[in-house]
């Protein structure tokens, strides 16, 4: 007879979580040749196969760069795909401005939404609006034309970051695409 040894499991309350066990957990290593890092991230090995391959971060980041979702198929094919999943997809693009319970489309951050304000334009302005608004303001409350005046000083330093804030953001989205 084999003796007992004592298990956390009995009882009330549980002293571990439900699922675990005492075991040692199997981690599942990236499906890349040489990479020991845990493959947590799962990728389709064909398009529509339920066959995946299991990457780690940056493994998974390279094969979605590679990917192309309608390979195999014609053109006519590829344009239906499209066509029925935007379809499918389009109660998400009606709501997305409810995106993190802010104003506006989703497509500016929160610094470009207080920036705007700042420039007092509404929050579906271009950037030539904001430039427009930036040298109009600037022009008002510049140094130079109201002389000893603090309170135009620090409007005039708020304008200039609200309008190095929306720059700043103009010109990462014209890198990235």
């Amino acid at each position: 007879m084999t003796r007992s040894s004592r298990n956390l499991d009995w009882g009330f309350p549980r002293w571990r979580g439900y699922g675990t066990s005492s075991e040692a957990t199997a981690v599942k290593l990236c499906d890349r040749h040489n990479c020991e890092n845990k493959g947590d991230r799962p990728a389709p090995k064909s398009p529509n196969s339920p066959e995946r391959w299991y990457f780690c971060e940056a493994h998974a980041a390279e094969y979605n760069r590679g990917w192309n979702y309608f390979e195999g198929l014609s053109a006519e094919d590829a344009a239906a795909r499209e066509a029925e999943e935007t379809r499918d997809a389009t109660a998400y693009q009606a709501a997305s401005h409810y995106g993190w319970g802010g104003p506006g489309d989703g497509t500016r951050s929160r610094d470009e939404m207080r920036a705007l304000g700042i420039l007092e334009l509404d929050n579906d302005a271009t950037f030539e609006d904001a430039r427009g608004a930036w040298r109009r303001l600037a022009k008002a409350n510049h140094p130079d034309i109201k002389q000893n005046d603090p309170v135009a000083a620090d409007r005039f330093r708020s304008i200039q970051a609200a309008w190095d804030v929306l720059r700043t953001a103009e010109d990462r989205r014209a890198t990235a695409g």
